[in-house]
């Protein structure tokens, strides 16, 4: 057969292969079991092999072999070391490692295809003989590498039993075969991936319990299902562990840890009617849909055996802890018609229950219904005012050691609403964290504090570093870095003059995307600050792994310097991590000359506080701080 005949052969069978829709569902190991064979039918080779490098590169192990000889049970087979029949997966596969073999490992790196006539005397496998070519009984080989993505990840082994020259169409199939593992690798790895990241996206890490957004998904679905079937109902019963701050700040993010766990646990565990789905949908706060079984005494009962199984005394750290939870309850279709004001209804009933001194179980009403319009009117303000971009910033000046020498100023979002005049973040970020508003009222902080920049500079004004916080919500989204370069450069404002302040609980999300936002940012330019230090849960080796060059120690550790010993020692702790890790430290909330003192001696490297001034309007901070220092054209960026 000509070579050009053999060439359309082999990959026609191989293409008829691949595309059958039984091979195409297979798992993986049938379908290299199905693509070795065929290899070693057509081409006629004794053994047909599949090797995978582990984590630690320095071997390759034989994950599938096709032996022809013992496929077909005639005539004597090539001896088999890795397994015992046509296709095996022995427990103990043999292994070939790069110390004893240099030459061929660092062939298959850098070569497409090794053709090997006589692999006794070639010097890329010679150093296989006699352990591996004897006692197999090699004497030819063809090798070529496979992949995933584009990391070598393995290779493809054709073994003859005997003398034999390779000709190019048999080199091309090999190739070929390679490279079609290479892509069911690649697929499987995405595949991983995949069901990974939909773990991530729909359960919460801590718990195991659905999250948030299956919750929504989930309540979305039913109530359609209701409306279009017109029969039916739901009850969601949101639950909010009361005080779990509390515990947090006494005993430790981990005891609370450990306690929103156990609470998880019970409520998985209860046996209730009409119980459908369980979420965890915040750091204290889970839900519960009931369906169909929702009526007043049934609810009724239910949340008593709520509140009860919460109640029971949770053992943690050696110590009994007693804790309580707030409920709201909502119905659909009798409170409301969507799924989105479920979920809303429910919750409004939630902090209707803390109003009334919290442990209690509130149903949705029409005088909760009215509060929680009213919050959703502030929310819908909101998103204009972000739209209108009329939120305004104020900015703190935060002074080096002396208390003298202003070294930097935070910015911080002001919201001049049009009846309740001056807002603080207080009052309305968690109604903009609850409208998913976060992304955008950052990029609106960032955008005024970039046109106050340049407004400083037409001035001739310089101004210092800028700090800005970063949401949860911000750091986790991978163009955040190419947008502030972006807002930057439209507003002539150096990169480099902006810090950036993320607080422990943001850098809890997915590492990798984490990550890369912020090295991004530190290779634009800017530094990055940890904010809040001590309120939150952070892991050593994430500070570790993350650019950061300064902690921000919380105001409430300040506030007690330096007659309380408990914050005297856990600001003492937080200088001595801070010095071990080669970080500045900034105290935030000095007010007196007391905290000033103690805080000066015990190192710390910048102050921030009502001690200095209170945040103030751009216009006033520049009339106060800067006044008289005007030079001709554009500031110079900070040094």
């Amino acid at each position: 057969m000509r070579d050009s005949d053999t060439f359309v052969t082999f990959h026609k069978a191989l293409m008829e292969l691949s595309h059958d829709s039984n091979f195409i569902g297979q798992r993986r190991h049938l379908k290299l079991e199905a693509l070795t064979a065929l290899c070693g039918r057509l081409m006629g080779v004794e053994r047909v092999s599949v090797w995978i490098f582990p984590p630690e590169r320095d071997r390759i192990t034989c994950e599938t072999l096709f032996d022809g000889h013992e496929a077909a049970s005639s005539g004597e087979p090539c001896a088999s070391p890795a397994t015992s029949a046509a296709h095996s997966t022995d427990p103990s596969p043999i292994s070939l490692y790069r110390s004893d073999h240099p030459n061929y490992f660092q062939a298959i790196a850098e070569e497409r295809i090794i053709a090997v006539d006589d692999a006794h005397t070639d010097p890329r496998t010679a150093s296989f003989n006699p352990d591996y070519l004897t006692r197999v009984g090699v004497h030819s080989m063809l090798d070529t590498p496979v992949f995933e993505g584009s990391r070598l990840s393995g290779v493809i082994c054709l073994e003859a039993c005997h003398p034999r020259q390779w000709t190019l169409p048999e080199m091309s199939f090999a190739v070929a075969i390679a490279d079609t593992v290479s892509l069911i690798n690649t697929h499987e790895r995405w595949m991983n991936s995949k069901r990974a990241l939909d773990y991530i996206s729909r359960f919460d890490s801590q718990t195991g319990l659905a999250n948030m957004d299956s919750l929504r998904e989930r309540v979305s679905h039913l109530a359609e299902k209701i409306k279009r079937r017109g029969q039916g109902s739901l009850a969601l019963i949101w639950v909010d562990v009361d005080r779990l701050k509390t515990i947090n700040d006494g005993l430790g993010p981990q005891v609370g840890d450990a306690v929103i766990a156990e609470i998880g646990q019970r409520l998985r565990s209860l046996r209730l009617q009409g119980k459908d789905l369980l979420a965890r949908i915040g750091g204290d706060e889970f839900a519960l849909l009931i369906r169909n079984h929702t009526k007043a005494d049934s609810i009724g009962d239910t949340a008593l055996q709520i509140q009860d199984v919460i109640r029971q005394p949770i053992r943690v750290a050696g110590q009994s802890l007693s804790v309580s939870a707030s409920l709201g309850i909502c119905h659909l279709p009798e409170d409301c018609q969507r799924a989105r004001e479920l979920l809303r209804g429910a919750e409004a009933a939630m902090y209707h229950a803390k109003h009334l001194g919290r442990a209690q179980a509130t149903v949705f009403d029409s005088a909760i219904q009215i509060s929680a319009q009213s919050r959703f009117a502030l929310e819908r303000e909101l998103r204009a005012a972000i739209n209108n971009r009329e939120l305004d910033v104020f900015y703190q000046p935060i002074l080096d050691a002396s208390g003298k020498r202003m070294v930097s100023m935070e910015a911080l979002v002001r919201w001049n609403h049009p009846n309740r005049g001056w807002l603080a973040p207080i009052e309305f970020l968690d109604i903009a964290r609850g409208g998913g508003l976060m992304y955008a009222l950052g990029e609106c902080v960032l955008t005024r504090v970039c046109e106050n920049w340049r407004e400083a500079g037409d001035r001739g004004l310089q101004l210092p570093v800028i700090s800005v916080n970063l949401s949860s919500e911000q750091v986790l989204v991978a163009e955040l870095p190419d947008r502030v370069k972006a807002l930057c450069a439209e507003h002539a404002m150096p990169v480099n003059a902006l810090q950036f302040e993320v607080t422990e609980d943001s850098i809890q999300g997915d590492f990798n995307t984490l990550a890369g936002v912020l090295e991004r940012l530190v290779e634009a330019g800017a530094e990055l600050a940890i904010d809040d230090f001590g309120t939150g849960y952070s892991s050593l080796e994430r500070l570790k792994s993350l650019p950061f060059s300064r902690i921000k120690i919380d105001r409430s550790f300040i506030n007690q310097l330096p007659d309380d010993e408990d914050d005297c020692a856990i600001t003492l702790s937080i200088l001595g991590l801070a010095r071990g890790l080669g970080l500045m430290v900034v105290a935030e909330g000095v007010e007196t000359k007391a905290h000033e003192q103690w805080l000066v001696e015990q190192g710390c490297d910048f102050l921030q506080g009502y001690l200095y001034s209170k945040p103030l309007p751009f216009t006033e901070l520049i009339e106060r701080f800067f006044r008289g220092t005007e030079t001709r054209g554009r500031s110079p960026a900070p040094g």
